[in-house]
């Protein structure tokens, strides 16, 4: 099942805390369960922030299973996925192709820097609100019965 979503990325290595590998379903939810326990200090200081409804009222998960990787935080309402990244991220080609996929299943990521977490940690709380109060884009309202190239009846 897993395996399926993997063809169109190079599965990338659980050891880099970015992907599930080739396991199954309770190997995701086993590497998730670790990187909770073993979280970094940018990590701990978002989440005491996006824990518990605590910024605007929202709803956080940490560490959560989306395909075949584990994203820090998702706020699966606005579908939006918040990354806290050490230097072993810079320009890195595998997230550039995580962030695509997970684009394409309908979420927007954020990526800070764990340093930028840390040091000015109001400022990248302000973003995540603001990127919460974006609108997504809404479908267009249909056109009036005489407008869509039907007959009235």
């Amino acid at each position: 099942m897993l395996s399926s979503m993997q063809t169109d990325i190079a599965s990338p290595s659980p050891l880099a805390g970015e992907g599930l590998g080739r396991g199954g379903l309770m190997e995701s939810r086993q590497f998730a369960k670790h990187l909770r326990r073993n979280m970094t200090d940018a990590e701990h200081r978002l989440w005491l922030h996006l824990r518990a409804h605590r910024l605007d009222g929202q709803k956080f998960r940490r560490q959560q299973p989306i395909g075949p990787f584990v994203v820090d935080f998702v706020h699966f309402g606005a579908r939006l996925i918040v990354e806290a990244d050490g230097g072993q991220h810079n320009g890195s080609p595998h997230d550039a192709g995580r962030d695509a996929w997970l684009m394409r299943q309908g979420f927007r990521v954020l990526r800070f820097w764990n340093d930028e977490i840390l040091q000015q940690t109001d400022a990248v709380l302000e973003s995540i609100w603001k990127a919460l109060r974006e609108e997504a884009p809404s479908p267009p309202a249909p056109l009036p019965q005489g407008e869509r190239g039907e007959q009235p009846n």
